[in-house]
């Protein structure tokens, strides 16, 4: 399921088109792109549309494009131009009029990821406030974003060494994603970014016994069984896996590969989507 398919679903105040671009279609395809990690062409792809919505006068095609060119860039390790889209992207907010709704702030999520895996923590600290006074406003406390959102600032505010105001996140992300369906998986993350950040605080070895025990749930929650075996699964596998391998947990990490290369292989054979 692509991340912010609410952008061409939710009634924002976007400048009127006379031929709006086809953005479910896209984004359709662009997941078959994503499932198959070509992210060249998913590139190529986005940048075609983007210049499509742009040529006719399509600003809320051209701010949901640019939001997965963030997204694409970002899982290529292109640093330039993950940041060229999060700039043109924060300068779109403004210049469409869309300020203060929902998707500015899933807008500012994404920049805020991106500026974090570029090294930038205050700019993405300061896209993360941004978005946490829209979600709070305009969301409910147990609304998925609002908790990614939490997780977010929390890897941030690790990464700037405030460990306990990063606690103090991750344990609202956690208890946001408790009444969720299917939650498990986005816990799962969360308990593997507290085992990171508890032995950035205190260290490898004083951090160990709490280490084991955030692993420990992590692992439970994956492996839970009524959780469905799809692209997402799939991608919070690999997303988990190298915290795992990296901790020891040699076999977790195992498993959870096996388990992710399983789903896209029947997945692209298939022609299904993430």
């Amino acid at each position: 399921m692509n991340e912010i398919s609410d952008f061409y679903t939710e009634n924002a105040p976007f400048p009127h088109a006379a031929s709006p671009i086809p953005l479910k279609r896209i984004l359709e395809r662009l997941d078959v792109l994503t499932a198959k990690k070509d992210y060249a062409q998913a590139a190529h792809f986005l940048e075609y549309w983007r210049s499509e919505a742009r040529l006719a006068g399509d600003g809320r095609g051209e701010f949901t494009i640019l939001n997965e060119e963030m997204g694409v860039y970002r899982k290529a390790e292109n640093r330039e131009k993950a940041m060229e889209c999060a700039g043109q992207t924060l300068a779109l907010i403004a210049d469409i009029g869309n300020e203060g709704t929902i998707s500015a702030g899933t807008a500012y999520v994404n920049a805020g990821t991106v500026y974090e895996f570029c090294g930038e923590t205050r700019k993405a600290l300061d896209c993360f406030r941004k978005a946490q006074e829209i979600y709070e406003r305009e969301l409910s406390a147990h609304d998925k974003r609002l908790a990614s959102l939490y997780n977010n600032m929390a890897l941030s505010l690790t990464a700037a060494g405030e460990y306990e105001r990063a606690f103090a996140y991750y344990k609202l992300a956690l208890e946001g994603m408790e009444e969720q369906r299917y939650g498990e998986l986005e816990r799962a993350i969360t308990y593997l970014n507290m085992a990171n950040a508890a032995e950035a605080a205190e260290g490898p070895e004083e951090a160990e016994e709490e280490i084991s025990e955030y692993l420990g749930r992590a692992e439970a929650l994956l492996m839970e069984k009524t959780l469905p075996k799809n692209g997402y699964y799939a991608f919070v596998c690999e997303k988990c896996l190298p915290t795992f391998s990296y901790y020891g947990w040699f076999q977790t990490a195992q498993d959870l590969k096996s388990a992710a290369e399983s789903i896209y292989d029947k997945m692209i054979d298939e022609g299904e989507t993430v």
